[in-house]
């Protein structure tokens, strides 16, 4: 084991995370993995390189932060990914938005009613609540929104959150029609939203960024409004004065948000610096008021008093296919979760205070009791070589092997993500006596590949969209977009939907509690270790909003 560890140890001396979430891991690598439900990768540890500065000129509050790379897109419904949110959840806001205790409280929609049968909403939008070029928000900019997101054409990879939806699956399946969506403008201030089952965290999923509306004139009028800053109309916090492509942008505060008077902030500044050494040196000069920890540097500067860790809902874990061999057996599937130490890949390999994973649902889901999900649902697997080998040596003999069948170990390229299947394949050639085969592919090909079931065993993230355990599990229902691994267990898929139409809330989180350990059980994925969120930042900042699960918010941020 002394020879493990110190392997480990000289990993983390290359291992580079990259900056969060864009197209890149909800959180971000440097290429786009999987973000959320759809998985758009980014390693949370990067995703926030931030920074601030009083501009040369004036007195100005000027926040300088980093967004790593360019944002895929500020369309809200293309941006499905972390290097859009945080710009997006800035600029924009929808009905709903997370407060400084992380609820679900009014954005747009000063309140709502929810009828009796818990099935339809009736939010009113306010009075004062207007888009930056001085239009009103209206109702009718959530429908022409919604129905765009659900719109085959537009492909948008935040679709199926709005299955929720009356007739939106339907529409965007292409079976049924934009009329059979029930979201309808009562009048310009009134929306009313009808559900295909009564949803008790419908105003959670609201604060994602593709809930947001469009200003419907305007999108009309020029469908490319969100490409440029001249063209961007905003009707959040900051409305965005200047873009210029893959270097920059610079935010302003918007006078015409309906809560303007909040937000303390003159302008922000985003660099987007795609490499954690550099946005860490801009930071100790001054050029970045927050940045992430370098891993190389995480013993040295996680002591500091300038460092912020916090919970962030996403979980790195490995899927297998089980239709390929020898994957099939659930046996050999179990061996190989058993097999992995979770604490050392955390220690060292991908440190920075990440916490190892026993369960699938990430920290920080509050259960009716008032107690974290994941400390109700407890462990689920953990590190045990002896019952690791025993569990191998069944498995075999189920299937009648005498030697295992190869076994490929596919990940996406980053030097993180190879640092971890190294380590893997060493435990598991240690633990085991499995020689695994390492294979690394780009972004585009990895993905293509995992969603075609091309892959026998490989790497996956999963940033969370919304704030209930259930996001994470019902990726694994039968023929989820999400799914991957050619399971499909019809116990599994009854018990996500009771666990999403369930209006006994302690009720439903026992049906959420079965469903993960089920998941456990059958292990068609074995969880690795839970995101985080770790950043350095600057004695003048404060308030900056770092959700456990949801959106970084600037909209209580000052500079002293």
């Amino acid at each position: 084991m002394k020879k493990l560890l110190l392997f480990l140890l000289a990993l983390t001396t290359v291992a580079v995370l990259a900056a969060c979430t864009a197209n890149e891991d909800a959180g971000s690598e440097e290429e786009p993995d999987e973000a959320g439900a759809e998985e758009t990768e980014t390693e949370t540890e990067d995703s926030e390189t931030e920074a601030t500065e009083e501009e040369s000129d004036g007195d100005e509050k000027v926040l300088r932060l980093n967004n790593g790379v360019e944002p895929t897109s500020l369309d809200p419904s293309i941006g499905f990914d972390a290097v859009s949110w945080d710009p997006l959840n800035n600029l924009m806001e929808g009905l709903t938005r997370l407060d400084q205790d992380s609820v679900a409280g009014p954005g747009v929609a000063e309140d709502w009613d929810l009828s009796e049968d818990g099935l339809t909403y009736t939010f009113h939008l306010r009075e004062d609540a207007n888009w930056s070029n001085g239009d009103p928000v209206v109702a009718e900019d959530f429908v022409y929104a919604w129905k765009y997101m659900l719109s085959p054409d537009t492909a948008s990879a935040a679709a199926f959150l709005a299955y929720f939806i009356e007739g939106g699956e339907a529409f965007n399946n292409g079976e049924g029609s934009a009329d059979d969506v029930a979201v309808t403008a009562i009048d310009e201030k009134t929306l009313e939203v009808v559900l295909e089952a009564p949803t008790g965290f419908f105003l959670d999923v609201l604060t994602n960024p593709a809930f947001f509306p469009i200003n419907h004139k305007v999108a009309e009028a020029n469908p490319d409004w969100h490409a440029e800053a001249d063209s961007f109309v905003a009707n959040g916090p900051f409305m965005l004065e200047s873009w210029e492509h893959d270097s920059e942008m610079v935010f302003a505060k918007n006078p015409e948000y309906w809560d303007a008077d909040t937000v303390q902030l003159d302008k922000v500044h985003w660099a987007m610096v795609n490499d954690t050494n550099t946005q860490y040196q801009m930071f100790e000069t001054g050029d970045l008021d927050t940045a992430t920890v370098p891993p190389e540097l995480s013993d040295e500067l996680l002591e500091g008093d300038n460092v912020y860790i916090g919970n962030y809902g996403g979980l790195e874990f490995f899927r297998f296919n089980i239709t390929e061999e020898p994957f099939q057996n659930k046996k050999i599937r179990q061996a190989f979760a058993y097999a992995v130490n979770r604490q050392d890949i955390a220690d060292f390999v991908v440190k920075n205070g990440v916490e190892p994973a026993y369960g699938f649902v990430s920290p920080g889901f509050t259960t009716p009791s008032g107690e974290d999900f994941r400390d109700g649902n407890g462990d689920l697997v953990s590190f045990d070589a002896n019952y690791a080998k025993q569990l191998l040596e069944e498995g075999m003999a189920e299937e009648g092997y005498e030697e295992l069948p190869p076994v490929v170990l596919s990940y996406n390229t980053s030097d993180t993500n190879k640092a971890v299947a190294e380590t893997m394949q060493s435990m598991l050639s240690e633990n085991l006596g499995v020689e695994v085969t390492l294979e690394n592919q780009e972004w585009n090909v990895f993905a293509e590949a995992q969603q075609n079931l091309e892959l026998q065993f490989s790497r996956s993230s999963f940033i969370n969209d919304y704030s209930d355990p259930v996001n994470f599990l019902e990726s694994f229902i039968t023929d989820s977009y999400m799914n991957r691994t050619g399971w499909s267990n019809a116990e599994y898929d009854e018990l996500i939907a009771k666990g999403k139409s369930e209006t006994d809330e302690e009720k439903r989180y026992e049906y959420l509690y079965e469903a993960e350990k089920l998941l456990a059980e059958e292990m068609v994925a074995m969880p690795i270790r839970y995101y985080n969120t770790v950043v350095l930042e600057a004695d003048s900042i404060e308030g900056i909003l770092r959700h456990p699960v949801g959106y970084f918010d600037l909209k209580f941020a000052d500079k002293n």
